[in-house]
């Protein structure tokens, strides 16, 4: 391939004439394969080490007597713990960065059973270009470059990971830090890599048996703390748990087989104090609800103010019960096969406890526009904010939760190498991964008898920060406050049982042999993969006993007094002024004061599904190793091609009923091109190159069938009299996100653990995923169930996720560590670690999101992403105090009845701290103590309202102001 068919090969996949990135790498392309002089390969040579690739399940083991020649080797340094501690976790994480022929960042264990931070995706999130999502106080979601985590791909030892979520985002949570001995982030992809996302694919790296020499054998106790106290009396939840660990690690028959065992146990507690607003609002005078909208006046509320439109605040009890365990067995017995089985089995156990009060101060409550006196104001923009006063006419709303889920992760993979010679070598990969979640959720309402109403005093802040609010009315006392329906909802209570399976069944052969010129190998294989994901959902709502469900026989203000027998003491929410409130045995309750009937509405028989995705791929890799006059250069190009046969099965509603079942699905084509370039410029200095044209398919619940429609009749404009069909849903035809990316990166290596790295990227999206009002959609498969009313035509209107063209995005990264050392003696035993991305994205948008919320630019977007990590080690001391930030960005979050929503998550800044001494001598050697606080600053998780004002002006006033404590855990590690 000469210079000018590689620039239109280049210009061709991106959609663009000859940008001067890949200008620039064609060229670098070029004068390499004009000089074969200079190849280090033939055709029968083999390749080395550092210039080979493979999947960490297919390293061979470290042995040189039973060593295989290598096709690939995906940062394989990760593999073996060689070196320990800090310095040893940064210095082997640099060598994969720059051994790899990819643009990679990396991770490795400071020892066995060990990382650098309580969690994977802690330790993840401080690499470059990397941020976490928190969830529950915990960083369990990985976002790479700005984008949402459902756009970067994670796989265990090189193979796809089934997920617990209605998506394809995993959660980290569930995979204990102690039994991963490190994980690699590819920014670049290549053509051998599976599953691999748009915006990155992280790799994590379970523990090879044979990479040691001795039999090792290590446990690990730490306590755990957090300083937010105990929430709720009664829920079982405290402020202590605990995190311990065994690894067991052996070899025999003369280290041809090795064998890896280890157990993980976390058994944390986390309690929450909750605060939102629920909204802002003009509720008076010119461009108000009142003025705007034509809503009822709100007594005592001045013209042209904003105020909160409701509230609640919530106390949450949560435990986390993990159980995982790790094997792995490794057979090298000659010299012509190498083979690995590794499993992986882990069991979630969650139990939340949340009670809380809530009332709506809007004009539209259904006890009428809350009557306002004694208003202080604040002066800001765009409008003053009310502050403090005084509201009659409240009726709160005290709600009490129970939330229960059951997780369980399995995996399990068989690589088998096989050296055939002459040069030819082969991969056999089989693999299996599931995901099963249950999930019981079940909440009960009381508050004041008759619908009473109180006074309500209060004092918010103008930013953030817990409010002052204190109430006319006991909120603890079982005879002032009892189970009802405070505010008209219609139902006294609801409980919900979710069910969800997602299986991966995959396949993978590959064979590799030399071929010479600039090329080491060429690595030719095949994958195939079958994965399914089923959902069920199904509701119930509670009534009272001696009370109507709903029509004529429901009595809304109907009360009952909670039965002393299932009475705890009560939760205090203090922290907001109100004290205490009434705290009780939600379940047994419920099972005893209550009757259920079935509650399911459209959007609960939406969430019936099932989606399938078979997908064989073939690819085809040539490993680049030569050089450029007097450079190295090495590498590789290659393409992969994708088919995709999806399919779905769900249910069909006409409004809540259900009417049938629908089934829909598509097939597509992709075709992948990348080219990964690596030039050693100077002694431990590279200048990359990557081109890569990537997919990542959408959200999973964004492809199933289920729909719900509806008929009704046109009665105002042209069309009146017509009737006429509506509805939304999914979309089976939904094709992939697609993008072509080009990186460049120039890296300094220096000392042991030492270097300077600066990267630039872009991204054009070729396809995007939206929703969408299609209004010529045939409804000819759908059922009515209405004859009241016969549709003009098939045709009608429905929201649908559908795929859109164009948008953007662009970054740059800024990363190094540096030891003391270099700079003066005195410095030796200190470091620090810093990098700092700043990206920027944008999205057309054809039509208005279906969504609340949703973003205009990339979800999860963080312009700006910061790491800083201070550290000393020296003398079997070792002290690290590390700092993450992320700036702003528009999150997912899950609403009201667990449906997808959006907010504008602000900055946010944790703080960690970690102090160990490690005993290396006498009778105690091998035997370490840590010291880590999380959260050292109790940062908070703030969000900010994106809906704007009746009169369209847009403000960004606090909703969510949550805080979880310190986590402090002191413990022990023994290695023997």
């Amino acid at each position: 391939m000469n210079c000018r068919n590689l620039q239109v090969f280049a210009a061709r996949s991106t959609g663009a004439k000859r940008p001067l990135a890949i200008a620039c790498a064609a060229a670098l392309f070029a004068l390499a394969t004009a000089q074969p002089a200079f190849a280090q390969q033939t055709q029968d040579a083999t390749p080395t080490p550092q210039n080979t690739q493979a999947t960490p399940a297919q390293t061979p083991a470290k042995s040189d007597k039973n060593a295989l020649p290598k096709s690939e080797d995906r940062a394989s340094t990760l593999d073996a713990v060689t070196v320990t501690g800090i310095a040893g976790s940064i210095e082997n994480s640099i060598k994969a960065k720059m051994n790899s022929d990819n643009i990679i960042e990396a991770i490795s264990a400071e020892d066995i059973g060990k990382l650098p931070d309580a969690s994977i995706a802690e330790s993840l999130a401080r690499l470059p270009g990397l941020a976490t999502q928190r969830v529950d106080g915990r960083a369990n979601q990985i976002s790479i470059r700005g984008l949402a985590p459902d756009f970067a791909g994670t796989t265990l030892n090189g193979r796809e990971q089934a997920t617990i979520g209605e998506n394809r985002g995993v959660d980290y949570d569930q995979y204990p830090a102690e039994l991963i001995s490190g994980a690699a982030v590819y920014k670049t992809p290549d053509a051998s890599l599976i599953g691999q996302g748009l915006s990155g694919t992280v790799d994590l790296h379970t523990l090879k048996p044979l990479d040691l020499s001795t039999r090792t054998i290590v446990a690990n106790l730490r306590g755990e703390y957090t300083t937010n106290g105990k929430n709720n009396p009664g829920s079982g939840v405290g402020d202590l748990g605990h995190r311990a660990s065994f690894s067991y690690v052996d070899q025999f028959l003369d280290h041809t087989l090795g064998l890896a065992v280890g157990f993980a146990q976390l058994d944390s507690p986390i309690q929450e104090k909750q605060y939102q607003a629920w909204w802002w609002s003009l509720n008076n005078g010119p461009g108000s609800i009142e003025g705007a909208w034509g809503g009822p006046h709100s007594p005592g509320l001045p013209d042209g103010v904003l105020s909160q439109e409701g509230m609640q605040l919530r106390a949450q009890s949560e435990n986390q019960l993990r159980n995982g365990l790790m094997a792995v067995l490794e057979w090298a017995p000659n010299d012509w096969y190498h083979g690995t089985l590794d499993t992986y089995y882990s069991t979630f156990n969650e139990k939340k406890i949340t009670n809380g009060v809530q009332w709506a101060s809007g004009p539209y409550d259904d006890a009428g526009p809350a009557v306002y006196s004694n208003v202080g104001i604040v002066p800001s923009q765009p409008y003053p904010v009310v502050t403090t006063g005084n509201m009659d006419g409240i009726r709160p709303i005290l709600q009490n939760d129970y939330t229960k889920e059951h997780d369980k992760l399995f995996s399990v993979g068989w690589n088998n190498q096989f050296e055939f010679g002459g040069g030819w070598q082969g991969v056999a990969d089989l693999s299996y991964s599931s995901a099963k979640k249950d999930l019981h959720d079940a909440y009960l309402f009381s508050g004041i008898p008759d619908q009473g109403t109180t006074n309500v005093q209060f004092a918010t802040p103008l930013n953030y920060g817990f409010p002052n609010f204190s109430t006319g009315v006991n909120l603890a006392d079982p005879s002032a406050i009892q189970f009802t329906d405070p505010d008209g909802y219609g139902y006294d209570g609801r409980q919900e049982f979710d069910h969800q399976d997602d299986t991966i069944k995959a396949i993978r052969l590959q064979v590799s042999h030399p071929v010479g010129w600039i090329f080491s190998t060429v690595d030719v294989g095949v994958n195939y993969s079958d994965r399914k994901k089923t959902k069920s959902a199904d509701v119930e709502f509670a009534w009272l006993n001696g009370n109507g469900s709903t029509g004529s026989d429901y009595v809304k203000g109907f009360s009952t007094p909670v039965n002393p027998a299932f009475l705890y003491g009560p939760t205090s929410i203090n922290y907001g002024g109100i004290g205490p409130i009434l705290n009780y045995n939600v379940l047994a309750a419920l099972n005893s004061q209550f009757y259920l009937t079935s509650g399911n509405g459209q959007g609960d028989w939406a969430r019936n599904y099932s989606v399938e995705e078979k997908v064989p791929v073939a690819y085809v890799k040539f490993n680049i190793d030569t050089m450029l006059g007097s450079v190295p250069l090495r590498g590789n190009m290659g393409v992969q091609f994708v088919h995709t046969d999806q399919s779905s099965d769900a249910l069909q509603t006409n409004g809540n009923t259900l009417v049938g079942t629908l089934t829909g699905g598509t097939t597509y084509n992709n075709v992948l091109p990348s080219l990964n370039l690596a030039a050693e410029i100077a002694e431990q200095q590279y200048l990359r190159f990557g081109f890569a044209k990537t997919m990542t398919r959408g959200r999973i619940d964004d492809e199933k069938v289920a729909s719900s429609s509806f008929v009704y009749q046109v009665t105002t404009g042209p069309a009146a009299g017509q009737v006429l069909w509506s509805g939304s849903g999914g979309n089976p035809a939904l094709k992939p996100y697609v993008a072509v990316g080009t990186d460049l990166s120039w890296e300094k290596y220096f000392g042991k653990s030492s270097y300077v790295a600066v990267a630039v990227f872009n991204k054009n999206l070729l396809n995007y995923i939206y929703n969408k009002t299609v209004l010529d959609y045939d409804f000819s498969k759908y059922t009515n169930n209405d004859p009241t009313l016969v549709p003009t035509s098939n045709i009608g209107a429905y929201t649908t996720p559908e795929n859109g063209t164009g948008g953007k995005m662009q970054g740059i990264e800024l990363s190094g560590a540096l030891e003391g050392a270099l700079i003066a003696r005195p410095l030796d035993g200190f470091g620090v670690q810093a990098n700092f991305s700043l990206t920027n994205s944008t999205v057309p948008v054809s039509s208005v999101s279906s969504i609340p919320g949703a973003p205009a630019t990339l979800p999860g977007l963080s312009r700006k992403v910061a790491n800083l990590a201070l550290y000393y080690e020296k003398y079997g001391w070792s002290v690290r105090i590390s700092e993450r930030y992320r700036s702003s960005f528009t999150g997912e979050a899950i609403a009201l009845f667990d449906q997808l929503g959006y907010q504008q998550v602000l900055a946010d800044k944790q703080t960690d701290f970690q102090a160990g001494y490690n005993f290396t001598e006498g009778s105690w050697n091998g035997l370490s103590v840590l010291l880590q606080v999380y959260n050292l600053t109790n940062s908070a998780y703030k969000t900010a309202q994106i809906s704007a004002l009746p009169n369209g002006v847009s403000i960004g006033r606090p909703l969510d102001y949550n805080t979880w404590g310190r986590t402090v855990m002191f413990g022990i590690n023994y290695k023997l």
